[in-house]
């Protein structure tokens, strides 16, 4: 089971970093180990103990358990539809530890449906646990108190940073999120975070609601410790001041078009020295739009990060072997790293696009509270899928060079078996299965006698178009039974995938980070 995971050192230069920035970064790496027990915590209530009683076998078998414990994050194989792997663990809780554990997501419903609306908003928001009275109800818990101790020493981690930091950006966001930590409210703090503009890059805080397999409603913790490349941020900047007329053009009624996007977009490019909590768990992330708060990214926008050294691995460890499988030795010719580059960042651009907070009987809500579990694996749909569309639109539009064009669609189509061996119960790996079978019924894939797959450019970009127009109008409907249903019905692996997955057996499926810089930044601070 590990052995899918490519051991891979992830680092960056440092050389040309002062002495003060280089211990700013060991205060981060060290806020950030905090934040990896705090994510455990998250996700069972019994990882820690468990990890305790692994990290105690001196077997072989124990090492080993104790080594897929922690690139999962717990006792379930992320890549195997939660699979037990730990003699001894029940199954994987859906509501991870947001809830309590006796509790069914039909009995929470009905509870948050019977709330008055500021405490309803407590209780669907991303930063409160849900916990038992006494008198066996439900209430609510914020974050701040859910998880003082470990916020409180992550606070005073991120001051001492803050106060060693020469940016004054910096020195602005970490200060902030210190006080986010204890005070529960991260508005200003994601702000800050929006408006960094030095060399140092961290990302630390709640963020995403995958493991919240009940609803998508809770943030789980993560952290990031990033070096900006500004040269490559440069290059692709260019794409922020494209979004209000991609935003204008996109194939939906006008009605449900945002005429005026959030005036933040800021898009980076950094290298990667170090990830935690659930920044580091199973598959690797390779870029993210931030915030996910609807009140920032509506009255502010959002912000891309490219995490490139963690994207170049991925290619190289992954993509590059998978090509040779699934597509014809002609087809491999149009593989690209631009092309795989280019994609994830319109990916993250177009996840601030489309329909976000929308109106229901003349109730304002968002699509992520009606779309509850589907959300997550639907907007990784959209952002795909609307990413070709966008990008094809640009290159139409002569703002990208038309000789990506082909390269685009044929490194898409092999990335997407990449994605789906993520298991179609992760978000991503989901959302890919989906919008690979919608084409090939649209013809715009097809399956070659030899069971290599191959783009029909006369037809994908129709395809493209039509799921980019069926996807964000089940979001701006909050029609939570078409997204289930167009899920059970796509969302799935079929026979002619499986059988060119069967042959990618000896590929890695992603890669496991190893962190060398970082180690050596921890070891100059002590």
């Amino acid at each position: 089971m590990a052995a899918r995971f490519a051991p891979t050192d992830i680092t960056a230069d440092l050389s040309a970093l002062s002495a003060d920035e280089k211990a700013v970064l060991a205060k981060l790496i060290q806020a950030s180990q905090i934040i990896d027990g705090l994510f455990l915590h998250q996700v069972w209530s019994g990882n820690e103990p468990m990890m305790l009683d692994l990290a105690r076998d001196d077997s072989p078998a124990g090492r080993e358990r104790l080594h897929y414990f922690l690139v999962n994050k717990g006792p379930w194989s992320r890549l195997d539809h939660h699979e037990v792997f730990v003699p001894g663990a029940p199954a994987k809780p859906g509501g991870g530890n947001f809830y309590p554990v006796d509790a069914t997501k039909e009995e929470l419903e009905r509870w948050i449906q019977g709330l008055p609306e500021p405490e309803r908003e407590k209780a669907t928001g991303f930063f409160t646990t849900v916990r038992r009275t006494p008198a066996g109800g439900f209430t609510t818990v914020p974050y701040s108190l859910e998880y003082q101790n470990e916020l409180i020493a992550a606070a005073r981690l991120l001051r001492e940073a803050a106060a060693m930091a020469a940016d004054p950006t910096l020195k602005a966001y970490l200060a902030s999120r210190a006080d986010a930590f204890l005070s529960n409210d991260y508005y200003a703090s994601d702000v800050a975070w929006m408006e960094l503009s030095g060399t140092i890059e961290p990302t630390i805080g709640p963020y995403e609601v995958y493991e919240d397999e009940f609803f998508n409603y809770k943030a789980a913790f993560e952290s990031y410790v990033a070096i900006r490349d500004q040269g490559e941020s440069a290059k692709i900047q260019k794409f922020s001041g494209e979004l209000q007329d991609i935003e204008n053009h996109l194939p939906i009624d006008p009605a449900l078009r945002n005429p005026k996007l959030g005036a933040l977009a800021p898009l980076v490019v950094v290298n990667q020295i170090f990830s935690a909590g659930d920044g580091n768990r199973g598959v690797q992330t390779a870029a993210f739009n931030l915030p996910n708060d609807e009140r920032v990214t509506r009255e502010k926008g959002a912000k891309r990060v490219m995490l490139k050294n963690v994207q170049d691995a991925k290619f190289a460890k992954t993509l590059v072997p998978i090509s040779r499988v699934v597509l014809s030795a002609a087809d491999q010719q149009d593989l690209s790293f631009e092309a795989f580059f280019t994609h994830i960042v319109m990916h993250e651009l177009m996840h601030g696009l489309g329909p976000h907070t929308i109106t229901l009987n003349g109730r304002q809500t968002t699509v992520r509270q009606e779309m509850k579990e589907a959300s997550s694996f639907l907007e990784e749909a959209k952002a795909d899928i609307s990413g070709l569309w966008a990008l094809q639109y640009l290159i139409d539009r002569g703002v990208i060079d038309r000789t990506l064009e082909r390269h685009i669609y044929t490194t898409f189509l092999a990335s997407a078996f990449r994605s789906i061996r993520f298991g179609i119960n992760e978000a991503h790996g989901k959302g890919v299965a989906l919008q690979l079978n919608y084409l090939l019924d649209q013809g715009g894939f097809t399956v070659r006698p030899d069971g290599t797959f191959a783009v029909d450019h006369t037809k994908v970009k129709q395809g493209i178009a039509a799921l980019t127009t069926e996807i964000m109008e089940i979001q701006a409907a909050g029609d939570y039974a078409k997204a289930r249903a167009m899920g059970d019905r796509l969302g799935v692996v079929r026979p002619p995938v499986q059988a060119a997955l069967d042959n990618l057996r000896d590929v890695p499926v992603d890669i496991e980070p190893r962190f060398p810089a970082a180690a050596e930044l921890l070891a100059g601070s002590r």
